[in-house]
């Protein structure tokens, strides 16, 4: 058997189940932001300690859902000093896990929501996560 091909069907399966919720929450309107309110930051590191002792690393992924058109602009353009926040706070997330524990994801999402409240001046900016990854 073709391996090569294989794969392909795979991944073509996988992306066709993938899409299809996705296309079925954006069909409902099911609280999903939309691609003109959301912007997306860059990917967030922290290091952490592993269960083994050793030096991990902690990845999130964020994004931001905007509404108001003016604290939108704000947004987009504080950005470099969003993603300096967030930083700062995944280190602190990251330096207050217990080696080996998994992160406690509602934690560290109304930490990040904090900093960016604080950085935009009030609140109205929604954060979004991706993937938070403990490597």
């Amino acid at each position: 058997m073709e391996r090569r091909a294989l794969l392909g069907l795979a991944v073509a399966a996988t992306a066709a189940a993938a899409n299809a919720p996705a296309a079925r929450a954006s069909s409902e309107g099911g609280g999903a932001a939309s691609a003109e309110t959301y912007f997306r930051l860059p990917i967030i590191t922290a290091s952490i300690l592993r269960a083994d002792g050793r030096r991990g690393v902690l990845t999130i992924e964020t994004g931001v859902d905007v509404p108001d058109a003016a604290l939108r602009t704000r947004a987009q353009q504080s950005a470099p000093r969003l993603r300096a926040a967030y930083n700062t706070a995944a280190q602190r997330f990251g330096a207050g896990l217990r080696p080996g524990a998994p992160p406690d994801v509602d934690r560290l999402a109304a930490d990040l929501q904090a900093a960016t409240n604080a950085t935009l001046g009030r609140p109205g900016a929604r954060l979004l996560l991706g993937t938070v990854m403990a490597v």
